[in-house]
């Protein structure tokens, strides 16, 4: 949940030339990421430019080709950023805990990301859809092993008799998808409803309304308790 508000480019990821970088290398480093993010969700990587995102980010393009060599190495750390903050809240399934808390806890931090970086979700859709040239070797890998760890956790619930049987991979896949349309379709809900995640009301009646649907379809019973103090 720290990452959550440090912002999105809070932390190191894999990409850039630096080791060991100062506390204003990573600042700067962290304005790039951010340029890039919205850049690359806006442009795409091939109407993206270093000069725009240099420009964005407050500085030149050579002090911005410091940090990174090339346009790649920007949208491959971004990407490589985006998955790191994107899977977090999965990886804090608990498989001590109990699954309607343990799911709706999910659910809610995958609607508050999607609040919080709508550009971000856009921008791994847009990635995937396109055959995920840059990123598929760690879906094939690292996610899938994530998946399928806490997949186990969801079928080890299910043999205790704790919730309905289904398939946990499409009970994830069903989770990212309700959640991650708060952000891919943002335009859309508001053009529907005047409203997106931006207002709180909304924002609150969506975790309660998602969370309910889908506990509720695999047996779990869940009261909103918390969302009314926050």
């Amino acid at each position: 949940m720290d990452l959550l508000m440090t912002g999105f480019s809070g932390q190191t990821t894999a990409g850039s030339k630096a080791g060991g970088l100062s506390r204003i290398q990573e600042k700067n480093r962290s304005l790039i990421l951010d340029a890039a993010l919205g850049e690359f969700s806006q442009k795409g990587f091939s109407g993206a430019t270093v000069e725009r995102i240099a420009a964005e980010a407050g500085m030149s393009k050579s002090n911005l080709l410091y940090y990174f060599s090339s346009k790649e190495a920007i949208y491959n750390a971004t990407l490589a950023h985006i998955l790191e903050v994107w899977l977090a809240p999965l990886k804090t399934l608990d498989p001590a805990g109990e699954p309607a808390h343990e799911l709706a806890d999910y659910i809610r931090q995958k609607i508050d990301m999607s609040a919080r970086f709508p550009e971000a979700s856009r921008l791994f859709a847009n990635e995937v859809m396109q055959g995920a040239p840059q990123i598929l070797p760690i879906l094939q890998t690292d996610l899938k092993r994530l998946v399928e760890e806490k997949s186990q956790v969801i079928e080890d619930w299910i043999a205790a008799g704790k919730m309905k049987r289904v398939d946990p991979v499409h009970l994830i896949f069903t989770i990212w998808a309700t959640t991650q349309h708060y952000a891919d379709f943002s335009v859309q809900i508001k053009a529907l409803t005047g409203k997106d995640l931006s207002d709180p009301d909304f924002h609150k009646a969506t975790v309660q309304s998602v969370t309910a649907l889908i506990l509720n379809g695999v047996g779990l019973e869940w009261e909103p308790e918390e969302e009314a103090a926050t």
